[in-house]
């Protein structure tokens, strides 16, 4: 390969990663990395990118903001772009920086101010009254969040002064002490705790129902006027100066300075105090101070100019491994996990990282008694670095028989996992039952991992089906059961039979079959007998399912007792058909792309009807891309529809296909 090809392969490697991470980060609030290391793929593909022109393209993620706008809302449009800001890792960065603005513009002061760790927020205010907020979206187009912005006390409904129209710009984020309890309370009823405060906030502020986002205690700090009438305004501090005085919560310690000495030795200090915080910070940020060399200065597609991130290092510590626990999962996984002497990280004490595997452990070299270097980035789960100084003692190996029911372990062909081949392992049990019962999966309150722990302890509970044939007699015997308990169990337990099939599917804990992937099944074959009676091809031919996905769900519906487990959950009326309305498929397995500024639908709004439709929304145009809906300034995806002969509709022509 040439130079050059290599160079095409690494970024579309990195652009495949970057779309994958930026989806669980910015619109499922789950994300699998931490902050540092998805900056770390966004920076090397932005410098691929910026060596050869020929790597540049229109659609790719470094030229986009944020996530996407999500169809359980209304879309907004931005009147002014929500826009991100570019990112340094090093003091050389932000000189660099400093001196690109000395040449645009003389005599540049700079505002430092701490880069909360939230959900981008947007405010909008009529004659002094809140009347809309929405979410950053693409930077473009947001969600409608009005109700449930409304729920935080930090945000006036109404401003002492009734100024014609006003859009301030925040981050809405959750104290950690609030995250601290949110986790407990998740913990405890058995379900998937967030993985740090940012998501916590994301996944609470985009609710439904207005009194779940209540309940999660947020609060918002100010930081940007977007739009104001009413009042002249000529630099950031004055701005933030005048939200103060409108009673809005500023974001906190933030300064002028004149030169960009004087502003890196703020950035040093925030760094210092954000342990003593009582909210996440991931940086400090730097701005010109005045508007009209803002407004000379311009931005690029995605960033302004005028600003800078400052993103902090990971914070790294030595500590001691004293021991390595190994748990079995649902799946019959075993998971090493390093305990070692407590340390302080991101502003919380850890003493556990995941091992992952005996590939990992081995590449680490990792035995107890080593000094290990871990790290908390992006205040996601700590993890075992590299080994600093061996102890002696030869690395550690995951155990020949499981450690919960004694039977043998295998590591099958082309995995890293090794699995207890025991079905019936006390441990995946428990697991299972844990998964069966979350949020995402059934869904039943009140079962959560103590309550599962008693009832497979008593004997009570030794498949999920036993939890449906649970008595009121039953449930009294546990301790800490009481009458008023085993009625609300029972009741949640009843309410569960009417949920929709993909839960039940995704609640069967199938390897390799996610949530996603059980809507597929759900809503090509619509009840469980069709889905029991599909083999493999006929799976495989659902879009979004794999050859290895396929042959996942045929083998385990061919199980003699899945066979007999379906039977059982039938006989006790769970409910066994798709719930979900798929109406018409008018655009079953076609793949869209949406460009341009359309008269009637946004595009979060025409993707919305897509995916109603049976359809598909993609972000970049591929010779798998059946149509272009092109509006007005489509730019480059219309072109290289054009060049690959991809068929381009207009809204007419769109609107025509759903009649």
């Amino acid at each position: 390969m040439t130079d050059f090809e290599i160079k095409k392969a690494r970024v579309e490697e990195l652009r495949r990663l970057v779309e994958y991470h930026s989806d669980r980060y910015y619109n499922q609030d789950s994300p699998e990395i931490s902050d540092y290391e998805y900056d770390m793929l966004q920076r090397e593909l932005r410098a691929l990118e910026e060596s050869d022109p020929r790597l540049q393209s229109e659609d790719s993620p470094t030229r986009r903001v944020g996530g996407k706008a999500s169809a359980m809302f209304t879309p907004v449009v931005h009147t002014v772009r929500m826009e991100s800001l570019l990112d340094a890792f090093s003091e050389e960065e932000l000189l660099d920086f400093d001196r690109r603005v000395r040449q645009s513009v003389s005599n540049a002061a700079y505002v430092v101010e701490p880069k909360i760790d939230g959900l981008s927020v947007s405010l909008e205010y009529r004659s002094g009254v809140l009347v809309r907020g929405s979410t950053r979206g693409d930077g473009d187009v947001g969600e409608d969040i009005t109700e449930n912005v409304k729920t935080i006390a930090s945000v006036p409904r109404e401003l002492p002064k009734a100024l014609p129209f006003i859009e301030v710009r925040g981050e809405v984020y959750m104290p950690r002490a609030s995250f601290n309890e949110l986790v407990a309370r998740q913990d405890e009823a058995g379900e998937k705790p967030f993985k740090n405060p940012r998501n916590a906030a994301a996944g609470s502020l985009r609710q439904k129902d207005s009194a779940v986002t209540a309940s999660r205690k947020l609060d918002m700090f100010l930081f940007n006027i977007q739009q104001l009438e009413g009042e002249t305004l000529t630099s950031h501090k004055q701005s933030l100066d005048f939200l103060a005085e409108l009673g809005f919560h500023t974001v906190p310690g933030y300064c002028r300075v004149n030169t960009i000495e004087e502003a890196i030795e703020q950035v040093r200090k925030i760094g210092e105090r954000r342990d003593s915080l009582s909210y996440d910070i991931d940086g400090a940020v730097i701005k010109v101070d005045d508007f009209s060399q803002r407004r000379a200065m311009g931005s690029t597609a995605k960033f302004p100019r005028w600003a800078i991130a400052f993103k902090y290092p990971p914070e790294e510590k030595q500590t001691v491994l004293r021991d390595i626990e190994v748990a079995v999962g649902r799946t019959g996984v075993l998971t090493p996990t390093a305990v070692f002497d407590p340390i302080e990280l991101a502003g919380t004490t850890v003493s556990r990282a995941t091992l992952h595997n005996q590939d990992f452990i081995d590449e680490k070299g990792a035995a107890v008694g080593d000094v290990i270097l871990v790290r908390k980035a992006g205040d996601i789960i700590p993890e075992v670095l590299s080994v600093v100084k061996h102890g002696g003692n030869e690395p550690f190996r995951i155990p020949a028989f499981c450690p919960s029911c004694g039977a043998p372990t295998v590591r099958e062909a082309e995995e890293a996992a090794i699995r207890c081949t025991n079905s019936d392992c006390p441990a995946q049990l428990r697991r299972s039952l844990i998964h069966f019962c979350s949020r995402d999966a059934m869904d039943i309150e009140f079962l959560g991992e103590a309550v599962t722990d008693a009832l497979v302890d008593a004997g009570l509970v030794k498949s999920v089906e036993d939890i449906y044939r649970l008595t009121e007699e039953q449930l009294i015997t546990l301790e800490n059961f009481g009458k008023k308990s085993a009625e609300n169990l029972l009741n949640a337990i009843e309410k569960s039979k009417q949920n929709d099939l993909y839960k039940l599917i995704f609640g069967l804990g199938i390897r390799h079959i996610g949530q996603k992937s059980a809507k597929l099944l759900c809503d090509h074959f619509r009840t469980m007998d069709a889905i029991a009676a599909a083999d493999a091809e006929q799976i495989a031919a659902i879009e979004g399912f794999g050859e290895i996905m396929a042959e996942s769900a045929a083998q385990y519906f061919s199980l003699p007792q899945t066979k007999t487990l379906i039977a059982n959950l039938k006989e006790l009326g769970l409910n066994m058909r798709s719930l979900r309305e798929i109406e018409r498929d008018v655009f079953a397995g076609k793949t869209f792309v949406l460009t341009g500024t359309m008269p009637t639908y946004t595009r979060a709004e025409a993707g919305a009807l897509i995916e109603k439709y049976g359809g598909k929304v993609s972000s970049s145009v591929s010779k798998k891309t059946d149509y272009v809906l092109a509006g007005e300034e489509a730019g480059s995806k219309l072109k290289k529809a054009q060049d690959l002969g991809v068929t381009i509709l207009t809204e007419a022509e769109f609107i025509a296909m759903l009649s």
